[in-house]
């Protein structure tokens, strides 16, 4: 299960609307398929490792991540794969949160005399699939906030453009690859011009969709997140009508919607979370500066946070001072459920819900 785990991890963020599931076959205690869920959501990752296996084999154990699916969809359901195919055993974790599957493969495998099991590495497992969990119980996808901080609390460098050191800035694209879409606002394009895509060898197509927040379109054309050639597609939310930009948009192939206002007069969050899911993403990273963050956790709407924080003082070239609005972020959020030393830089990981 562990093996199926890591599988499981390498597709985590790009899978669309479906979850991320590991898969692996064994006989005679010799591992003979493993797989993922391909990018995109589809084949699910049952259905490839078992198309990998050219006969039936008798007497193999198959172990999944996730409650294989037992519905029809836009493919058959893997249960009926694993009783044709004549697997012997069936290990999974947890219980698909999806009503169409929720525990109904247990009985339809158990019918035909194969034996099953649930609840290995349950506690992992529930874990990993805290994304997948909330897209199917709740109105709003997971939402992940990012933030660096210099040593004495600043977020901004007046005298450089980079406050954490190189290695932060890695594990920062490699947030970006295990989320599938990106939120950032109109004023952090046009101060910083971001390409907001995962520039890791190997990684860079499970660059996210770049959302942008752009209330009154002002947004340059020529902005990184319209024209970069590694980019995917990006949405742009916004009010206020342009007519002109809206027509070049258009013919550049950018999606744009028209939100509504709250009662402060900023695009409406949770109109734009509640979109977003039903575009069919389920995994948001938030790279944005200290508005749309501390409207965020106001509105309770962060499941985790990862503070990045230099070993530098910056003091007078210091601006945007966090230290009395991160109290308020955290709490009552004692628990870190991630403490990492990158060269000198720390990460801490929080989980807010």
């Amino acid at each position: 299960m562990k093996l199926a785990l890591t599988q499981a991890e390498k597709v985590l963020g790009n899978t669309n609307e479906n979850p991320a599931v590991g898969c692996v076959i064994t006989k005679n205690n010799n591992l003979i398929s493993a797989s993922s869920t391909n990018i995109n959501g589809r084949p699910h990752a049952e259905s490839i490792a078992i198309n990998k296996l050219k006969t039936y084999v008798y007497k193999s154990r198959l172990y999944t991540t996730l409650e294989p699916c037992s519905h029809y969809g836009k493919t058959s359901p893997c249960v009926k794969k694993i009783i044709n195919k004549k697997i012997n055993e069936v290990y999974f974790s947890i219980k698909d949160p999806d009503v169409r599957s929720f525990n109904k493969s247990s009985s339809k495998l158990k019918k035909h005399n194969i034996y099953v099991k649930s609840g290995l590495l349950k506690k992992e497992l529930n874990i990993f699939y805290r994304s997948y969990i909330k897209y199917k119980k709740k109105i709003y996808p997971f939402v992940t906030c990012k933030m660096a901080i210099s040593k004495d609390f600043f977020t901004i460098n007046k005298r450089n453009k980079w406050i954490t050191n190189k290695y932060s800035r890695g594990r920062v694209h490699y947030y970006r690859s295990i989320h599938d879409c990106i939120i950032s606002t109109s004023n952090t394009i046009i101060k910083d011009n971001p390409m907001l895509n995962c520039r890791i060898e190997g990684l860079s197509k499970n660059s996210p969709v770049k959302i942008i927040l752009d209330r009154k379109l002002r947004i340059p054309i020529n902005s990184n997140v319209f024209r970069s050639p590694l980019n995917k597609k990006t949405i742009v939310f916004y009010n206020k009508s342009n007519k002109k930009k809206l027509r070049i948009l258009k013919k550049i192939k950018i999606k744009f919607y028209k939100v509504d206002l709250d009662i402060n007069d900023n695009l409406d969050l949770k109109k734009i979370l509640i979109k977003i899911k039903c575009l069919g993403f389920s995994r948001v990273f938030i790279e944005s500066g200290m508005k749309l963050m501390t409207k965020l956790f106001k509105e309770n709407l962060v499941d985790d946070f990862k503070l990045f924080i230099s070993k530098n003082n910056i003091g007078k070239n210091g601006k945007a001072n966090i230290k009395k609005y991160l109290k308020s972020f955290l709490k009552n959020k004692h628990s870190v459920k991630e403490k990492a030393n990158l060269f000198g830089d720390l990460i801490l990981s929080y989980r807010m819900k």
